[in-house]
């Protein structure tokens, strides 16, 4: 069942357009990312489903109800914004039910309310404090409360760990994870952090200039992105990517300066390798070996170490290879020098493919 579904939809501020012709179905109880650099038209996207923009054209059903043009409080949608935007005389008590009394409920049910929201956030010690008196992650957690206890089918989070520290947003992250898990209702989440998207998601968003670029799950976007912009988007460090020639006669393989790699194992997208097309060979850090289990790869070349990053549990070594930059993971408890030479290795099983004119995904 869908739980939200937008059609068409576009938004233009006089000659600039920002969300063009956008479709996207959204399933009952799904934890959906939108994820994308800034300026993609993610935040966007997510005040338009809040009703706090017009949109030039398309409609937005919650439910099944058109809601286009509906106010925001009248389109069953809870919003946790990136500042806080709690109230600084009110108590967390009374930043959590000063919504509810504007709209009327009754003083037993709020009570109730908030008494439940606060249960699941693990916030009932707060209760009594002002915002100056929390910290960072507790006002999230409040701003979160605000939003929970409207009791509505669908949650909207505007990248509310953007302004929190490394460890705390680890936390957070956590916690939301476990809310959706409880709660059951649908999240639509607006990150620019890849992290939060693949560790929260059921499907990510990747969009680009207010379009949706892919639409799949976590696995599905770093296994196969559809192309190289998604490719590049999405793993940390980014995938390296060399220029090559593609030969499909006999065994398939791309040409890279003086380099070949086999591409037999290579599963291509349209079933048939392109004699002749230029393309780009992208390969991820973490998939490429070292040492021993390098010869042991389909394809495999000696590099000089160039420069060393001690990551903890990982090393993160950069080298050249055919002439371009290229980086891998090693096991951080191993050595490393720079000058020392070391056989890599990868397998295209893993590698991706994309055409050099439209970067599509071969």
């Amino acid at each position: 069942m869908k739980s939200i579904e937008i059609k068409d939809l576009s938004l233009k501020f006089g000659d600039l357009t920002v969300l063009e012709s956008l479709n996207l179905d959204i399933i009952d109880g799904e934890f959906l990312v939108l994820l994308g650099a800034s300026g993609c038209g993610k935040s966007t996207l997510l005040n338009c489903i809040a009703g706090l923009l017009d949109v030039s054209d398309g409609q937005i059903h919650i439910k099944g109800n058109n809601v286009t043009w509906k106010e925001p409080k009248d389109r069953g949608i809870g919003m946790v914004f990136q500042s806080y935007a709690l109230y600084p005389q009110m108590s967390v008590e009374g930043n959590l039910s000063f919504g509810l009394k504007n709209s009327g409920v009754p003083k037993a049910e709020i009570a109730e309310r908030v008494a439940r929201a606060s249960e699941i956030l693990q916030i009932e010690p707060l209760l009594k404090r002002k915002p100056a008196q929390l910290s960072g992650g507790q006002r999230q957690r409040v701003a979160i409360g605000r939003a929970l206890v409207r009791e509505v089918d669908v949650f909207l989070f505007d990248e509310p760990l953007s302004n929190l520290d490394a460890k705390l947003r680890a936390e957070l992250r956590v916690e939301i994870k476990r809310l959706h898990q409880k709660l059951e209702n649908t999240m639509i989440y607006v990150t620019h952090d890849q992290i939060e998207a693949l560790t929260l998601a059921d499907r990510i968003a990747i969009m680009r200039d207010g379009k949706v670029q892919q639409l799949d799950t976590p696995h599905g976007i770093y296994n196969n992105p559809v192309n190289k912009y998604v490719a590049g988007f999405i793993g940390s460090p980014g995938m390296n990517f060399m220029p090559g020639k593609l030969n499909g006669g006999g065994t398939p393989q791309i040409a890279i300066k003086d380099l070949n790699v086999d591409l037999s194992r290579y599963p291509f997208a349209n079933g048939a390798s392109v004699d002749g097309a230029d393309a780009w060979l992208g390969v991820r850090p973490e998939h490429v070996s070292v040492g021993r289990d390098a010869a042991e790869k389909a394809f495999s070349h000696e590099v000089e170490v160039e420069v060393v990053e001690p990551m903890g549990s990982d090393t993160l070594v950069w080298t050249t290879l055919a002439e371009q930059e290229f980086r891998f993971r090693m096991d951080g408890q191993k050595d490393v020098e720079v000058g020392e030479k070391l056989n890599i290795g990868f397998d295209p099983i893993s590698a991706s493919l994309f055409d050099m004119q439209s970067e599509d995904r071969l």
